[in-house]
């Protein structure tokens, strides 16, 4: 028998792994459960492998953690744009800025860098040497004027999402009932979709400021990333440039696959895992939100937002194609960020003055960290939050007008204005002249 060839193993060895075995088995046993006990809203995940790092926000021993020639990219470029999940995902690059130290092209006032136009030179903060590492507010993407601030080896990134949800969305945030003069209508998106070229005349938004005529309910995400609004019929030109787009970005993530693209995203950038938790906000509630269209409103839309869906389409097919290259192991690691990050959201739900850390132990794609009540507290900020540490004691500057109060001032026959102040100034005469 086969059995009988092989060599007799020394008893005193399989004694050892024997015993070695059940030492481990009792430790990460009670390792377990003394977590449990902790905080049994958690579930623990297994150690998998050693790999002691320097903790990013958390803590950790050893020293830094290197990956063959994987070097984390520092200089990268975030175009926020509208209602596809920013103010989720700008939190993830702002953190990393800050924790890194890196030279921030901030606005002086607000959030907004510039919309429409590239930014005035009285619109952000300046460097001395005019040279910058990162970028992550809302700006409309020119390539020439980006290029003329940051390296040529600087990652591109940006965010979309399926434009049907995305027009939801817009039409809750910036009025478009109000400026498409619905009124009595329960549910607007379907209303639009049955012909949203009735509403043209209503749906084009003229912002005299910076002579631009912009459409809120059509190439919404299109116009955020450089691709003009008047181009919106015209298919060739909207291949043409939303190729150059698809070699320009080093990722273009879905808001519907958000894991998966962060996952992406960390592989590509080399950054750690505790890098790209994330916790949703402005999840807003209206009542036609899970509404969802008929194939003909669909069918409608795709010819009224053509220039979206060919974005939407492009990056899509482009993300699974990013995908695959990643090897066997891409989703195992999605299923494993989805359970620590919820745990990771939990613990700070949950978090009391005085509670531990959280420890999230080693695996094959981080090393063991910690989660701390700082952690937590960025984690959870809002953009404008951490827009004070990256100013870093600037004073001064005019804040841009939200596109959205513009919107609102259109939808009341009001002018549109470039900076709050003047919209404010604006508004206080009109209340006088009421008098």
């Amino acid at each position: 028998m086969i059995c009988r060839r092989r060599k007799k193993i020394p008893l005193a060895f399989v004694a050892l792994l024997v015993c070695g075995g059940f030492s481990y088995y009792i430790s990460t046993t009670m390792y377990k459960s003394t977590s449990q006990t902790k905080f049994p809203q958690l579930h623990n995940i297994d150690n998998r492998i050693s790999g002691p790092g320097e903790a990013i926000h958390g803590k950790r021993g050893g020293t830094e953690r290197t990956t063959g020639t994987c070097i984390p990219r520092k200089k990268f470029v975030f175009i926020a744009t509208h209602k596809t999940g920013t103010v989720t995902t700008s939190n993830i690059f702002q953190r990393y800025a800050i924790n890194h130290k890196l030279a921030v092209l901030v606005a002086t006032a607000g959030n907004p860098v510039s919309w429409g136009r590239s930014p005035a030179e009285e619109d952000y903060i300046h460097t001395p040497d005019e040279q910058y590492d990162a970028l992550f507010n809302h700006l409309t993407y020119n390539k020439t004027w980006l290029r003329s601030k940051f390296p040529a080896n600087t990652a591109y990134i940006s965010i979309i999402r399926e434009p049907s949800s995305q027009l939801t969305s817009a039409m809750h945030y910036y009025y478009l009932p109000q400026l498409l003069q619905m009124r009595g209508v329960n549910n607007p998106v379907n209303e639009l979709l049955l012909n949203p070229w009735k509403y043209k005349h209503l749906s084009e938004v003229h912002f005299d400021f910076c002579n631009i005529t912009w459409d809120p309910t059509r190439n919404f995400m299109s116009f955020d990333l450089g691709y003009p609004a008047e181009g919106a019929e015209d298919e060739e030109w909207a291949r043409r440039y939303i190729s150059e787009l698809e070699a320009d970005f080093t990722l273009v993530m879905l808001l519907e696959y958000l894991d998966e693209s962060l996952v992406l995203l960390r592989r590509l950038m080399c950054w750690e895992m505790q890098d790209v938790f994330y916790v949703t906000k402005n999840n807003r509630t209206y009542s036609y939100k899970k509404s969802i269209p008929s194939n003909e409103q669909i069918s409608n839309l795709r010819k009224w937002k053509a220039v979206d869906y060919l974005l939407y389409d492009t990056f899509n097919t482009s993300l699974w194609r990013k995908i695959a290259a990643q090897g066997s192991d891409f989703h195992e690691e999605v299923y494993y960020f989805r359970e620590v990050n919820t745990n990771v959201n939990t613990y700070c739900d949950e978090r009391q003055e005085g509670t531990p850390n959280l420890t999230v132990v080693a695996s094959r794609w981080n090393p063991q960290f910690e989660v701390d009540a700082k952690f937590c507290h960025v984690i959870q900020s809002r953009v404008e939050q951490l827009m004070v540490p990256l100013r870093k004691g600037h004073k001064g500057g005019r804040t841009i007008l939200s596109e959205r109060v513009n919107v609102w001032a259109v939808a009341k026959g009001q002018r549109t204005f470039k900076y709050r102040d003047e919209r404010e100034e604006y508004v206080k005469m009109l209340n006088e002249s009421t008098w």
